[in-house]
């Protein structure tokens, strides 16, 4: 059997643009939501964002080249480039078509459609010749190829707020069967726009909490929507001896993926959660974990009423209620806010740091019990702890599940 490690990472998202900001952001228990500054919200019904702050990619990307490329694909250039480097290794040693690249995407490039759109419908022949590259969702993946030189598998996971995690699994699988032998994997999303927010605002799924500090609060009874945010993670995955014999530092080994769905509803998950369930003990059965021995679990952890209370029964489901218990939990999205086909992504690294570096970052926002959500989701501060084995769940709209096993090397 193969294994599978993460040897390099890279992120560009609310809390930080970096990899060593990010892990001090989590230890700090610092919150990225803040009020919406990239337009104008005095007239509008929600008031908070988990934006990125000050991203320049100019140091990575031509000045030229970053117009004609999406939000979301210069984050994804600028997060590979950062994870290739902590790697220490640019994996020209290998067959380049050993190496893949696969990086999920929840919508594309919103920003350049409402942009293009308001364009045709005042002039209809001034639609920009770019328009359609800079828009699909496929584009990260591919733009990281070309910078990389990889020409593995290379494939954007689209499904809703699971893409990271899909993606991250995917490149897993095709390492682990031997497909590949290493992968740049994540997601990346960049929807922070009028005509991305009136959308998910008009289905009732953001919160209109005013005060960033309340307004992303996971499994509080208080909790009123999710903040929308944007950003992105990717992955250095790679085969463990080819790790081991290049000296690499190893972060964490992925030792399981779940993926299932619920084939429920457009939007909600399933009150049994059933489904979900099966996606977590699929990822700790192929890690080889008894459910007692799952130290951690990053929630999806939404701020959403249906998605906290059902998650909370789909982890009591998949572990036992008495392994749930004794179970540290949390929601990095209490800091980021959602940032939809990125979460899956960033999440991961923050699973995978916090495994390194022994700890589990504080859920935020946190201050009234509900009844339906009774677990332990560390809200009274960070917890210094080892941990050895840990989850991460992303569940999106569609009925996605996808959960990932990371143990300690």
């Amino acid at each position: 059997m193969r294994r599978v490690v993460i040897t390099g990472m890279g992120t560009v998202n609310p809390n930080a643009n970096n990899v060593p900001d990010f892990l001090e952001s989590l230890k700090e228990g610092r919150l990225g939501v803040t009020n919406v500054t990239r337009f104008d919200v005095s007239d509008f019904d929600v008031k908070c964002a988990g934006e990125v702050k000050d991203f320049d990619p100019t140091a990575v990307i031509e000045k030229k080249e970053c117009r004609r490329l999406d939000r979301f694909t210069q984050f994804a250039v600028v997060a590979a480039d950062e994870a290739l480097k902590m790697s220490g290794t640019d994996l020209k040693d290998l067959d380049p078509y050993r190496v893949g690249v696969i990086i999920g995407v929840g919508v594309g490039g919103l920003n350049i459609t409402e942009a293009e759109v308001t364009k045709f419908n005042e002039k209809r022949d001034r639609v920009g010749v770019f328009f359609i590259p800079m828009m699909i969702a496929n584009m990260a993946a591919g733009t990281v190829a070309m910078k990389t030189g990889f020409k593995g598998d290379n494939f954007a996971t689209v499904t809703a707020c699971s893409s990271g995690t899909h993606a991250i699994g995917e490149a897993f699988r095709k390492i682990k069967d031997g497909y590949l032998d290493a992968a740049l994997a994540g997601g990346s999303e960049a929807c922070i726009s009028r005509f991305a927010m009136s959308g998910f605002n008009n289905m009732k799924a953001l919160t209109r909490e005013s005060d960033p500090a309340k307004a992303s609060r996971p499994f509080d009874k208080e909790r009123s929507g999710f903040v929308l945010g944007e950003g992105c993670g990717v992955l250095v995955l790679e085969e463990y001896e080819h790790a081991k014999a290049r000296g690499a530092e190893i972060y964490a080994e992925i030792a399981g993926y779940g993926a299932t769905c619920d084939a429920y509803h457009m939007t909600s998950p399933s009150p049994t959660g059933e489904a979900a369930a099966a996606a977590i003990k699929q990822a700790y059965t192929e890690a080889g974990l008894a459910p007692e021995e799952v130290d951690y679990i990053n929630a999806h952890g939404t701020s959403t009423h249906l998605n906290d209370a059902y998650e909370t029964i789909a982890i009591k489901l998949a572990l036992g209620e008495e392994a749930a218990r004794k179970t540290v939990i949390n929601s990095t999205k209490s800091m980021t806010g959602h940032l939809l086909g990125a979460a899956g992504a960033v999440e991961a690294i923050a699973t995978a740091l916090q495994l390194k570096h022994g700890f589990v970052h504080q859920t935020l926002g946190y201050a009234t019990p509900d009844p339906e959500c009774d677990l332990d989701y560390c809200t009274e501060g960070r917890r210094d702890i080892e941990i050895k084995t840990a989850l991460s769940n992303n569940l999106g709209f569609g009925g996605h599940n996808a959960t990932l096993c990371l143990k300690k090397v």
